[in-house]
Protein backbone atom coordinates (compact mmCIF):
# COMPACT_ATOMS: atom_id res chain seq x y z
CA UNK A 1 0.00 0.00 0.00
CA UNK A 2 2.72 2.47 0.64
CA UNK A 3 4.15 1.93 -2.60
CA UNK A 4 1.11 2.82 -4.23
CA UNK A 5 0.29 5.57 -1.92
CA UNK A 6 4.24 7.43 -2.97
CA UNK A 7 2.87 7.13 -6.96
CA UNK A 8 -0.41 8.78 -6.10
CA UNK A 9 1.69 11.78 -4.24
CA UNK A 10 3.67 12.18 -7.38
CA UNK A 11 6.62 9.99 -6.58
CA UNK A 12 7.77 6.46 -7.84
CA UNK A 13 9.70 5.76 -4.54
CA UNK A 14 9.13 2.15 -3.81
CA UNK A 15 6.74 1.18 -6.24
CA UNK A 16 9.18 -1.81 -7.61
CA UNK A 17 8.51 -3.32 -4.30
CA UNK A 18 5.24 -3.99 -6.19
CA UNK A 19 5.04 -6.95 -8.70
CA UNK A 20 4.48 -5.40 -11.85
CA UNK A 21 2.22 -7.30 -14.63
CA UNK A 22 3.85 -10.68 -15.92
CA UNK A 23 3.02 -12.37 -18.97
CA UNK A 24 5.01 -15.22 -18.09
CA UNK A 25 2.57 -16.42 -15.39
CA UNK A 26 -0.42 -16.52 -17.93
CA UNK A 27 -2.81 -19.56 -17.30
CA UNK A 28 -5.45 -20.11 -19.82
CA UNK A 29 -8.27 -21.91 -19.07
CA UNK A 30 -10.35 -22.68 -22.64
CA UNK A 31 -14.06 -22.80 -22.75
CA UNK A 32 -15.81 -26.17 -22.83
CA UNK A 33 -17.88 -25.97 -25.66
CA UNK A 34 -17.00 -23.01 -28.63
CA UNK A 35 -19.49 -20.67 -29.76
CA UNK A 36 -21.03 -20.85 -33.40
CA UNK A 37 -19.47 -18.89 -35.79
CA UNK A 38 -21.64 -15.84 -37.44
CA UNK A 39 -21.18 -15.23 -41.12
CA UNK A 40 -19.78 -12.49 -41.59
CA UNK A 41 -22.30 -10.57 -43.92
CA UNK A 42 -24.69 -10.47 -40.96
CA UNK A 43 -21.67 -8.22 -38.48
CA UNK A 44 -22.66 -5.57 -36.52
CA UNK A 45 -19.53 -3.39 -35.38
CA UNK A 46 -19.10 -4.68 -31.67
CA UNK A 47 -22.32 -6.49 -31.28
CA UNK A 48 -20.49 -10.68 -31.00
CA UNK A 49 -18.30 -11.56 -28.14
CA UNK A 50 -16.12 -14.38 -28.65
CA UNK A 51 -15.16 -17.39 -26.63
CA UNK A 52 -12.32 -15.94 -24.45
CA UNK A 53 -10.96 -13.03 -22.98
CA UNK A 54 -8.04 -11.96 -20.93
CA UNK A 55 -8.18 -10.81 -17.25
CA UNK A 56 -5.57 -9.00 -14.90
CA UNK A 57 -6.08 -6.98 -11.60
CA UNK A 58 -3.93 -4.53 -9.68
CA UNK A 59 -3.67 -4.78 -5.86
CA UNK A 60 -1.54 -1.93 -4.01
CA UNK A 61 -0.11 -4.89 -1.69
CA UNK A 62 0.38 -7.52 -4.20
CA UNK A 63 1.03 -5.80 -7.55
CA UNK A 64 -0.40 -7.09 -10.67
CA UNK A 65 -2.18 -10.81 -10.43
CA UNK A 66 -1.16 -13.56 -12.52
CA UNK A 67 -3.01 -12.84 -16.20
CA UNK A 68 -5.87 -15.14 -17.19
CA UNK A 69 -7.48 -15.99 -20.30
CA UNK A 70 -10.58 -17.53 -19.50
CA UNK A 71 -14.67 -18.23 -20.88
CA UNK A 72 -16.22 -15.25 -21.68
CA UNK A 73 -18.14 -13.91 -19.02
CA UNK A 74 -19.81 -11.27 -16.88
CA UNK A 75 -17.55 -9.32 -14.54
CA UNK A 76 -18.22 -8.98 -11.24
CA UNK A 77 -17.08 -5.22 -9.36
CA UNK A 78 -18.47 -3.68 -6.29
CA UNK A 79 -21.20 -0.86 -6.93
CA UNK A 80 -18.62 1.52 -5.41
CA UNK A 81 -15.96 0.72 -7.83
CA UNK A 82 -14.54 4.14 -9.06
CA UNK A 83 -14.89 3.26 -12.84
CA UNK A 84 -18.84 3.66 -12.02
CA UNK A 85 -18.33 6.72 -9.57
CA UNK A 86 -15.85 8.76 -11.55
CA UNK A 87 -15.53 7.63 -15.03
CA UNK A 88 -11.99 6.09 -14.72
CA UNK A 89 -11.70 3.84 -17.72
CA UNK A 90 -9.57 3.77 -20.71
CA UNK A 91 -9.47 1.63 -23.41
CA UNK A 92 -7.40 1.09 -26.90
CA UNK A 93 -8.79 0.02 -30.12
CA UNK A 94 -7.17 -2.34 -32.58
CA UNK A 95 -7.09 -4.84 -35.09
CA UNK A 96 -5.97 -8.61 -35.99
CA UNK A 97 -5.97 -9.06 -39.40
CA UNK A 98 -5.22 -12.62 -41.18
CA UNK A 99 -2.48 -12.23 -43.97
CA UNK A 100 -2.21 -14.50 -47.18
CA UNK A 101 0.15 -17.12 -44.94
CA UNK A 102 -2.62 -17.61 -42.60
CA UNK A 103 -1.29 -15.58 -39.73
CA UNK A 104 -3.10 -13.55 -37.63
CA UNK A 105 -1.70 -10.27 -37.12
CA UNK A 106 -1.67 -6.20 -35.51
CA UNK A 107 -0.66 -3.56 -36.82
CA UNK A 108 1.14 -1.39 -34.84
CA UNK A 109 0.12 -2.59 -31.56
CA UNK A 110 2.95 -1.10 -29.73
CA UNK A 111 1.89 2.36 -30.38
CA UNK A 112 -1.93 1.42 -29.24
CA UNK A 113 0.30 -0.09 -25.80
CA UNK A 114 1.89 3.53 -25.97
CA UNK A 115 -1.14 5.37 -25.80
CA UNK A 116 -3.17 2.77 -23.20
CA UNK A 117 -0.25 3.99 -20.68
CA UNK A 118 -0.47 7.96 -21.26
CA UNK A 119 -4.32 7.41 -21.19
CA UNK A 120 -4.00 5.18 -17.61
CA UNK A 121 -2.07 7.74 -16.56
CA UNK A 122 -4.23 10.59 -17.31
CA UNK A 123 -6.79 9.00 -14.87
CA UNK A 124 -4.17 8.73 -12.18
CA UNK A 125 -4.35 4.33 -12.62
CA UNK A 126 -1.68 1.99 -12.05
CA UNK A 127 1.16 1.66 -14.25
CA UNK A 128 1.78 -1.50 -16.55
CA UNK A 129 4.71 -3.07 -18.60
CA UNK A 130 3.66 -2.25 -22.01
CA UNK A 131 5.30 -5.18 -23.30
CA UNK A 132 3.85 -7.57 -21.26
CA UNK A 133 0.23 -6.24 -22.04
CA UNK A 134 0.76 -6.82 -26.15
CA UNK A 135 2.23 -9.99 -25.37
CA UNK A 136 -0.68 -11.23 -23.38
CA UNK A 137 -3.01 -9.16 -26.89
CA UNK A 138 -1.02 -11.53 -28.86
CA UNK A 139 -2.01 -14.93 -27.09
CA UNK A 140 -5.43 -13.86 -26.53
CA UNK A 141 -5.72 -13.25 -30.62
CA UNK A 142 -3.63 -16.69 -31.22
CA UNK A 143 -6.49 -18.51 -28.73
CA UNK A 144 -9.57 -16.70 -30.68
CA UNK A 145 -7.84 -16.71 -34.12
CA UNK A 146 -10.71 -18.83 -36.11
CA UNK A 147 -12.75 -15.50 -34.83
CA UNK A 148 -10.92 -13.82 -37.80
CA UNK A 149 -13.03 -13.19 -40.74
CA UNK A 150 -11.05 -14.05 -43.96
CA UNK A 151 -12.03 -11.01 -45.89
CA UNK A 152 -10.84 -7.92 -47.35
CA UNK A 153 -11.95 -5.24 -44.96
CA UNK A 154 -12.81 -7.68 -42.07
CA UNK A 155 -10.70 -7.89 -38.59
CA UNK A 156 -10.78 -9.09 -35.61
CA UNK A 157 -11.41 -5.82 -33.31
CA UNK A 158 -9.29 -5.30 -30.02
CA UNK A 159 -10.58 -3.67 -26.93
CA UNK A 160 -7.68 -3.68 -23.96
CA UNK A 161 -9.88 -1.74 -21.31
CA UNK A 162 -8.47 -0.21 -17.53
CA UNK A 163 -10.84 0.75 -14.70
CA UNK A 164 -10.43 1.76 -11.65
CA UNK A 165 -11.98 -0.49 -9.30
CA UNK A 166 -11.21 1.01 -5.56
CA UNK A 167 -14.32 0.54 -4.05
CA UNK A 168 -14.91 3.53 -2.07
CA UNK A 169 -16.86 7.02 -2.53
CA UNK A 170 -14.49 9.67 -1.65
CA UNK A 171 -12.87 11.33 -4.26
CA UNK A 172 -9.61 9.75 -4.82
CA UNK A 173 -7.18 8.39 -7.29
CA UNK A 174 -8.69 4.01 -7.55
CA UNK A 175 -5.40 2.06 -5.99
CA UNK A 176 -7.66 -1.00 -7.44
CA UNK A 177 -7.36 -1.68 -10.93
CA UNK A 178 -9.15 -4.28 -13.23
CA UNK A 179 -7.52 -4.81 -16.81
CA UNK A 180 -9.08 -6.46 -19.23
CA UNK A 181 -9.49 -7.50 -22.79
CA UNK A 182 -12.32 -8.32 -25.10
CA UNK A 183 -12.31 -9.20 -29.37
CA UNK A 184 -14.95 -9.17 -31.57
CA UNK A 185 -15.30 -9.89 -35.37
CA UNK A 186 -16.03 -7.02 -37.59
CA UNK A 187 -16.65 -5.63 -41.40
CA UNK A 188 -16.51 -2.87 -42.62
CA UNK A 189 -17.91 0.00 -40.34
CA UNK A 190 -19.59 1.72 -43.17
CA UNK A 191 -21.20 -1.38 -44.97
CA UNK A 192 -22.43 0.70 -47.79
CA UNK A 193 -21.36 -1.02 -51.15
CA UNK A 194 -19.96 0.61 -52.78
CA UNK A 195 -18.46 2.60 -50.37
CA UNK A 196 -20.66 5.78 -49.44
CA UNK A 197 -18.88 9.18 -48.84
CA UNK A 198 -19.77 10.17 -45.00
CA UNK A 199 -21.76 13.16 -44.35
CA UNK A 200 -21.03 15.28 -41.31
CA UNK A 201 -23.42 18.07 -39.40
CA UNK A 202 -20.83 20.59 -37.85
CA UNK A 203 -21.32 21.35 -34.63
CA UNK A 204 -20.34 24.16 -32.07
CA UNK A 205 -23.03 23.95 -29.09
CA UNK A 206 -21.91 20.91 -27.80
CA UNK A 207 -18.43 20.17 -26.76
CA UNK A 208 -16.41 16.66 -27.05
CA UNK A 209 -13.20 18.05 -25.52
CA UNK A 210 -11.66 21.49 -24.41
CA UNK A 211 -8.24 22.53 -23.62
CA UNK A 212 -6.52 21.44 -20.38
CA UNK A 213 -9.13 18.40 -21.05
CA UNK A 214 -8.47 15.06 -21.63
CA UNK A 215 -9.58 14.93 -25.63
CA UNK A 216 -5.41 13.84 -26.49
CA UNK A 217 -6.84 10.59 -24.34
CA UNK A 218 -8.86 7.67 -24.86
CA UNK A 219 -11.11 7.90 -22.27
CA UNK A 220 -14.67 6.71 -21.76
CA UNK A 221 -15.58 9.49 -20.52
CA UNK A 222 -14.49 11.71 -23.80
CA UNK A 223 -17.38 9.46 -26.16
CA UNK A 224 -20.57 10.40 -23.89
CA UNK A 225 -20.74 14.19 -24.79
CA UNK A 226 -21.22 12.83 -28.18
CA UNK A 227 -24.21 10.79 -27.89
CA UNK A 228 -27.21 12.98 -27.96
CA UNK A 229 -25.38 15.73 -30.77
CA UNK A 230 -25.07 12.31 -33.05
CA UNK A 231 -28.35 11.40 -32.69
CA UNK A 232 -29.69 15.21 -33.76
CA UNK A 233 -27.49 14.95 -36.48
CA UNK A 234 -28.38 11.16 -37.80
CA UNK A 235 -32.43 12.87 -37.53
CA UNK A 236 -31.23 15.58 -39.76
CA UNK A 237 -30.10 12.89 -42.42
CA UNK A 238 -26.03 13.24 -41.41
CA UNK A 239 -23.96 10.53 -40.52
CA UNK A 240 -21.96 12.03 -38.11
CA UNK A 241 -20.80 15.30 -36.08
CA UNK A 242 -17.67 17.53 -37.43
CA UNK A 243 -17.10 19.31 -34.13
CA UNK A 244 -16.01 23.03 -34.00
CA UNK A 245 -14.59 24.67 -30.54
CA UNK A 246 -14.49 28.62 -32.00
CA UNK A 247 -14.77 28.06 -35.43
CA UNK A 248 -12.01 25.36 -35.05
CA UNK A 249 -12.11 22.10 -36.39
CA UNK A 250 -11.27 19.24 -34.02
CA UNK A 251 -12.17 15.82 -34.92
CA UNK A 252 -15.52 14.20 -36.71
CA UNK A 253 -16.95 11.90 -34.39
CA UNK A 254 -14.66 10.24 -32.74
CA UNK A 255 -12.39 10.47 -36.02
CA UNK A 256 -9.32 12.37 -37.26
CA UNK A 257 -9.99 14.28 -39.84
CA UNK A 258 -7.94 15.38 -42.96
CA UNK A 259 -7.89 18.17 -45.76
CA UNK A 260 -6.70 17.88 -49.27
CA UNK A 261 -6.72 21.33 -51.02
CA UNK A 262 -6.19 22.39 -54.67
CA UNK A 263 -3.29 24.66 -55.03
CA UNK A 264 -3.81 28.45 -56.66
CA UNK A 265 -0.95 28.04 -58.94
CA UNK A 266 -0.07 25.39 -60.71
CA UNK A 267 -1.25 21.63 -60.54
CA UNK A 268 -0.75 19.53 -57.19
CA UNK A 269 -2.34 19.65 -53.78
CA UNK A 270 -1.78 20.31 -50.21
CA UNK A 271 -3.13 18.35 -47.25
CA UNK A 272 -3.55 19.61 -43.81
CA UNK A 273 -4.96 18.38 -40.51
CA UNK A 274 -6.02 19.82 -37.54
CA UNK A 275 -2.86 20.02 -34.93
CA UNK A 276 -2.52 18.23 -31.82
CA UNK A 277 -3.42 21.01 -29.41
CA UNK A 278 -4.71 18.66 -26.34
CA UNK A 279 -8.12 18.20 -27.44
CA UNK A 280 -7.62 16.01 -30.54
CA UNK A 281 -6.87 12.25 -30.04
CA UNK A 282 -3.59 11.31 -31.13
CA UNK A 283 -4.43 8.51 -33.50
CA UNK A 284 -2.16 5.60 -34.67
CA UNK A 285 -4.02 5.22 -38.05
CA UNK A 286 -3.76 9.39 -38.38
CA UNK A 287 0.35 9.26 -37.58
CA UNK A 288 0.29 6.55 -40.19
CA UNK A 289 -1.48 8.22 -42.64
CA UNK A 290 0.97 11.11 -42.17
CA UNK A 291 3.81 9.07 -42.69
CA UNK A 292 2.89 6.99 -46.15
CA UNK A 293 1.76 10.63 -47.67
CA UNK A 294 5.18 11.75 -46.48
CA UNK A 295 6.83 8.35 -48.04
CA UNK A 296 5.24 9.47 -51.03
CA UNK A 297 6.27 12.35 -51.12
CA UNK A 298 3.34 14.59 -50.04
CA UNK A 299 4.17 16.89 -46.76
CA UNK A 300 1.05 17.23 -44.50
CA UNK A 301 0.93 20.24 -42.58
CA UNK A 302 -0.53 20.15 -39.04
CA UNK A 303 -2.49 23.14 -38.04
CA UNK A 304 -5.70 25.07 -37.28
CA UNK A 305 -8.38 23.95 -39.78
CA UNK A 306 -11.42 26.86 -39.43
CA UNK A 307 -14.80 26.13 -40.76
CA UNK A 308 -14.46 29.84 -42.16
CA UNK A 309 -11.49 28.68 -44.03
CA UNK A 310 -13.23 25.75 -45.52
CA UNK A 311 -15.59 28.15 -46.35
CA UNK A 312 -13.53 30.33 -48.58
CA UNK A 313 -11.84 27.00 -50.00
CA UNK A 314 -14.98 25.78 -51.14
CA UNK A 315 -16.11 29.04 -52.82
CA UNK A 316 -12.86 29.07 -54.73
CA UNK A 317 -13.34 25.58 -55.66
CA UNK A 318 -10.18 24.94 -54.07
CA UNK A 319 -11.62 22.13 -51.24
CA UNK A 320 -10.56 18.89 -53.10
CA UNK A 321 -11.06 16.31 -50.45
CA UNK A 322 -12.04 15.77 -46.80
CA UNK A 323 -11.56 12.30 -45.57
CA UNK A 324 -11.88 10.66 -41.92
CA UNK A 325 -9.88 7.60 -40.33
CA UNK A 326 -9.77 5.98 -37.40
CA UNK A 327 -9.01 1.85 -36.03
CA UNK A 328 -12.76 1.21 -36.80
CA UNK A 329 -13.46 2.81 -40.32
CA UNK A 330 -9.64 3.07 -41.21
CA UNK A 331 -10.53 5.72 -44.49
CA UNK A 332 -13.97 7.03 -45.07
CA UNK A 333 -14.22 9.73 -47.58
CA UNK A 334 -16.60 12.71 -46.48
CA UNK A 335 -19.27 13.83 -49.46
CA UNK A 336 -20.97 17.06 -47.44
CA UNK A 337 -20.42 18.83 -44.45
CA UNK A 338 -23.69 20.47 -43.18
CA UNK A 339 -23.43 24.11 -42.12
CA UNK A 340 -24.60 25.62 -38.93
CA UNK A 341 -27.31 28.37 -39.21
CA UNK A 342 -29.26 27.11 -41.77
CA UNK A 343 -26.11 27.72 -44.58
CA UNK A 344 -26.63 24.56 -46.13
CA UNK A 345 -23.97 22.24 -47.26
CA UNK A 346 -20.56 22.06 -48.35
CA UNK A 347 -20.59 19.75 -51.03
CA UNK A 348 -17.39 17.74 -52.10
CA UNK A 349 -17.94 15.73 -55.12
CA UNK A 350 -14.70 14.03 -55.88
CA UNK A 351 -12.80 12.21 -56.79
CA UNK A 352 -10.95 11.44 -53.85
CA UNK A 353 -7.35 9.72 -55.10
CA UNK A 354 -5.67 11.19 -51.65
CA UNK A 355 -8.30 9.01 -49.79
CA UNK A 356 -8.67 5.60 -51.54
CA UNK A 357 -4.64 5.71 -52.06
CA UNK A 358 -4.34 5.82 -48.04
CA UNK A 359 -7.04 3.40 -47.24
CA UNK A 360 -5.58 1.00 -50.05
CA UNK A 361 -2.26 1.26 -48.76
CA UNK A 362 -3.45 0.76 -45.19
CA UNK A 363 -5.68 -1.96 -46.20
CA UNK A 364 -2.03 -3.90 -48.05
CA UNK A 365 -0.06 -3.31 -45.12
CA UNK A 366 -2.84 -4.48 -42.52
CA UNK A 367 -3.64 -7.98 -43.95
CA UNK A 368 -0.11 -8.59 -44.79
CA UNK A 369 -0.33 -8.45 -48.59
CA UNK A 370 2.40 -5.80 -48.77
CA UNK A 371 5.16 -5.56 -46.06
CA UNK A 372 6.27 -1.94 -44.85
CA UNK A 373 8.80 -1.44 -42.33
CA UNK A 374 7.83 -3.16 -38.93
CA UNK A 375 4.14 -1.96 -39.24
CA UNK A 376 2.78 -6.01 -39.10
CA UNK A 377 3.69 -7.91 -36.07
CA UNK A 378 2.26 -11.39 -36.11
CA UNK A 379 0.95 -12.78 -33.37
CA UNK A 380 0.50 -16.37 -33.91
CA UNK A 381 2.57 -19.04 -31.08
CA UNK A 382 4.40 -21.03 -33.47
Amino acid sequence: MAAWKSLQNGSLEGISRVPDLDASKLTITLANSLKPMPAPESLVFGSVSTDHMLVVSFDPSTGWSAPEIKPYAPLSLDPMSSCFQYCTSVFEGMKAYIGPDGKARLFRPEKNMARLARSAGRCALPPFNENAVLTLIKRLVSVEKRWIPALEGYSLYIRPTIIGTRAALGLAPSDHALLYVLVTPVGPFFRQTPAKPVSLLAVSDSVRAWPGGTGGHKLGLNYTPGLLPQRVAAKKGYDQILWVLDDVVSEAGVMNVFVVIKREAGDGVDVVTPELDGTILPGVTRMSVMELLQKRGTQVAERKVTMTELKALSAQRRLSEVFLMGTAIIVASVGRIGLEGGEGDLVLPGPTPVADAMKKSLLEIQEGRVEFEDWSVICDDD
